[in-house]
């Protein structure tokens, strides 16, 4: 083995102990904190309890951790039924704190808990969206409602056709109520108006904020935002949970007109929007102490005189729910919540990963599979590829032909490297030949592959989609595992540590290692040994660092590899060049 061999092999071997010391040290900690965490959050109370956004950094005594459903207990409800949602509002506070999504389930087991999206307050994993009024007056300030504040209900109930209208008199000539109105999906709409039975003019401002307690479990991609999202004004403004503790008094402000505020994860968001017409700060903000931290996304308008006698009245809007490409879309449209379909993470690309959902949508729909879908697409990227990849085939079969003379040339030339790469280079002018031609197409396919990614991690409308056989759920990795014997043998080895992460290798991570080292098998192997080396194990490394990722990635990048084997075994047989895959699989294995 040369010493240039070798000290490729120490390098790659140095990159994976890296690579595990980094997992080892940090990023399983890291895992292990969230988990803690959120065993901590769900034992214990939540932080101080808040009061006007204003007020978000006053101290209180927590109160004695209570169940979902003792919290939930804890104040007179108005029910929540809808085609989308079941849940409640609470009275006190006329806060919207209770949602579960009745469309999805937490397992592609369909028998297994449909997702709780909010809950309420002192119960575990505390997340809820409410609004109100606040003033700016010192002297004599009017009585506003507050979280403690009990609200009356005209009904019970509160269904698509069937508005709910809360009423609270604060004693001192102000009487306010809220209509509250929610759609099939998961949008509510609040109307909120004051009427001034006093004598004097009250100041009142409008805000609208969701609250959420404790640092919620990552899904783990890095290409994918979680935590604070909104638009304000014609900006979208995202900020993980990480980076708000960081900004000076872990406070990040914003003004504009219209748009919205909240948090999303990876297939849910709950948001809440003022009158879209309307100038507005909004603020991110994470507050208490301790491991357990309440982040806050809310908006304040520019305040409204209400005259004596005279009414004022502001509406906003509250999403709670699954963040449907179609759905979000057509919020955009109606009520006209800027940028709404923003609430999804298309990424720096999203000019490539929009148009690509689309045509998977509609192949989807076409074909009643996924799965299906994504093998249609990768035909039809081969397709759109196809003038440009005859051309790099071509050139790959024309490399073959002239591979004896550059064996001469080596030959020739010897050790003198210089020599032999003026040579080479003015060969590969004569015979007019391009040798980083056929990379090309595997370079420009990138794009795409990305695109796709990101369709697969960001979309719920790949959330448990099925495939065939034992690919439940195309956005999850493959479930098999080679390692123990494909579920023969009752043991996780992802869970090894060090190497756990690299051992996902399921049969169709298996089936794209094979396809991938079958398609390099088809080009003439490099002259240079590191070259040579360095493609001999880049299946291998491909193969187990990819064996985590969604498994309509990988059965993608397996069918594109087979049409590449089969479109370049076309191409070299009529341009006359010797097919040599059977050839360089002898030598691989050494029968030749």
């Amino acid at each position: 083995m040369k010493d240039n061999t070798k000290n490729m092999l120490m390098a790659a071997a140095l990159s994976l102990i890296f690579i595990g010391l980094w997992d080892y040290f940090y990023a399983f900690p890291e895992m292990e904190r969230q988990r803690q965490a959120q065993i901590e959050q769900q034992r214990m109370a939540k932080l101080p309890k808040l009061g006007a956004p204003e007020q978000a950094g006053a101290v209180a005594t927590p109160p004695k951790p209570l169940t979902r459903a003792e919290a939930l207990a804890s104040s007179p409800r108005v029910s929540i039924d809808t085609r989308s949602i079941s849940g409640s509002i609470a009275l006190k506070g006329g806060r919207i704190d209770d949602v579960s999504l009745k469309h999805y389930h937490q397992t592609v087991d369909p028998s297994s808990p449909i997702i709780t999206l909010l809950s309420p307050e002192h119960g575990p994993e505390a997340y809820y969206a409410e609004l109100g009024y606040l003033t700016g007056e010192i002297e004599n300030a009017p009585v506003l409602p507050t979280t403690e504040t009990l609200w009356t209900a005209d009904s019970d109930k509160l269904t698509p056709g069937a508005p709910v209208t809360l009423t609270w008199d604060n004693g001192q000539g102000l009487v306010f109520k809220r209509v509250v109105s929610v759609d099939d999906e998961y949008l509510f709409t609040v109307k909120d108006s004051v009427e001034n039975k006093s004598g004097r003019p009250v100041s009142l401002y409008t805000f609208q904020r969701v609250t959420r307690i404790g640092h919620p479990p990552s899904a783990g991609y890095a290409a994918l935002h979680e935590g604070f999202v909104g638009t304000i004004g014609d900006v979208s403004q995202e900020v993980t949970y990480d980076k708000i503790e960081k900004e000076p008094n872990f406070t990040k402000t914003f003004k504009g007109v219209g748009g919205w505020v909240g948090f999303t994860d990876k297939y849910w968001g709950a948001v809440v929007a003022p009158e879209q017409t309307t100038a507005f700060e909004a603020r991110y903000v994470a507050m208490g102490g301790g491991a357990i931290k309440t982040y806050q996304a809310d908006t304040i308008s520019e305040p409204k005189v209400v005259e004596p006698g005279a009414m004022a009245d502001a509406t906003s809007y509250v999403f709670a729910g699954a963040k449907e490409v179609d759905l979000l879309n057509a919020y955009a449209a109606n009520p006209g919540l800027k940028r709404f379909g923003y609430l999804i993470d298309w990424g720096w690309f999203y000019f490539i990963t929009q148009p690509m959902f689309k045509l998977i949508d509609f192949l989807y729909k076409l074909f009643g599979n996924f799965g299906v879908a994504i093998l249609a697409v990768t035909v039809i990227v081969k397709l759109a590829f196809l003038p440009l990849a005859n051309k790099s085939y071509q050139s790959i079969a024309k490399m073959k032909e002239i591979q004896p003379k550059i064996k001469e040339l080596k030959e020739k030339y010897g050790d003198d490297k210089h020599g032999f790469n003026t040579a080479q280079m003015e060969l590969y002018k004569r015979e007019k030949v391009n040798p980083a031609s056929g990379c090309l197409p595997v370079l420009l396919q990138i794009p795409v592959f990305f695109s796709l990614y990101k369709v697969l991690v960001v979309t719920i409308e790949m959330r448990h989609a099925p495939f065939f056989g034992w690919i439940k759920d195309l956005s999850a990795p493959d479930p098999t595992n080679v390692f123990n014997l494909f579920g023969l043998i009752p043991w996780d080895p992802t869970h090894v540590i060090f190497f756990g992460p690299y051992l996902a290798l399921g049969l169709w991570p298996l089936v794209m290692g094979v396809t991938m080292w079958l398609q390099m098998k088809m080009n003439p192997e490099p002259t240079d040994e590191i070259q040579k080396t360095m493609f001999a194990w880049m299946p291998v490394m491909f193969t187990f660092t990819m064996g985590s990722f969604a498994s309509g990635l990988i059965i993608y990048w397996s069918w594109n590899n087979l049409l590449s084997i089969v479109q370049q075994g076309v191409i070299m047989k009529r341009a006359g060049v010797k097919f040599e895959l059977w050839d360089n699989l002898r030598k691989s294995f050494g029968l030749a």
